[in-house]
């Protein structure tokens, strides 16, 4: 925030115009990509769920529930080995994406983050067998305003927000850890806790990463480096589309009706 300060007051009127002028397209640009992303992972989710589970007993391979039962394709990705791969394929390509963002020309990159989206689709499309379609359409909405609400406040705040940072990625970190070991321990207790950390961690986030795209943004708008700025609004997209997603997730948890 303060290197923004600095820019803009060192800056003449044009100048300062055209920085504003190009943070308002590129801001655009990172809801914009997000926004693709966020259609494909729910279109991907909902029509996996519906290839994967069926009413017809002829066509089940297993039951699922009361006249609800998984078709061949369901009990390939929901009850055997390959839903681990499933489960931890979006963790490995998130981590791969950042590694080799620098390697990859934007269009490619562009293409990777919505074939993460699709995958992250894959990953999530069991919420439709868990919990009611109304209460996810409900916690959709509720995240979709919260979420706003936290960006703005991220875009508009004088506050220094980069002191949150490491706090922030310490907390996500153990966070991630107690998700992965509460798969095996299946401890309701310990769920109830990862979830109100996890809304909390991912609330922050949202308000930290927003600034900290814009930041971002104005440092490097002085080199004009369209190449680098180009990635950069695909990376903000990822950043706030995982946060979105994670509150999403963790908020689910508190307000889904199962099924």
């Amino acid at each position: 925030m303060a290197e923004y300060q600095t820019i803009r007051a060192g800056s003449a009127g044009a100048q300062a115009a055209r920085i504003d002028a190009g943070l308002r397209a590129h801001m655009n640009k990172v809801y914009g990509l997000m926004s693709v992303g966020m259609l494909l992972t729910g279109a991907a989710a909902w029509g996996i769920s519906g290839l994967a589970t069926t009413t017809d007993p002829s066509l089940a391979a297993a039951q699922l529930g009361a006249g609800t039962y998984l078709t061949s394709f369901g009990a390939t990705i929901y009850a055997s080995p390959l839903k681990w791969v499933i489960m931890f394929a979006p963790l490995v390509m998130v981590f791969a994406f950042s590694a080799m963002i620098n390697r990859l020309s934007q269009g490619a990159a562009q293409l990777f983050f919505y074939v993460y989206a699709a995958m992250m689709g894959l990953s999530l499309s069991s919420i439709f067998l868990v919990f009611t379609g109304t209460s996810i359409a409900q916690t959709f909405l509720i995240t979709a305003i919260a979420f706003a609400g936290l960006s703005l406040y991220g875009y508009t705040t004088k506050k220094d927000l980069s002191g949150m940072g490491t706090f922030l990625m310490m907390g996500l970190i153990g966070l991630i850890v107690a998700s992965i070991v509460n798969i095996f321990l299946a401890s309701s207790a310990m769920a109830f806790a990862i979830s109100t950390i996890g809304v909390l961690i991912f609330a922050g986030l949202t308000a930290y990463d927003t600034q900290s795209i814009k930041n971002d943004y104005v440092e490097h708008a002085q080199h004009a480096d369209q190449e680098w700025l180009g990635k950069s609004a695909i990376m903000g997209a990822l950043r706030l589309y995982l946060d979105f997603i994670n509150m999403f997730m963790f908020l689910l948890q508190f307000m889904g009706n199962r099924q």
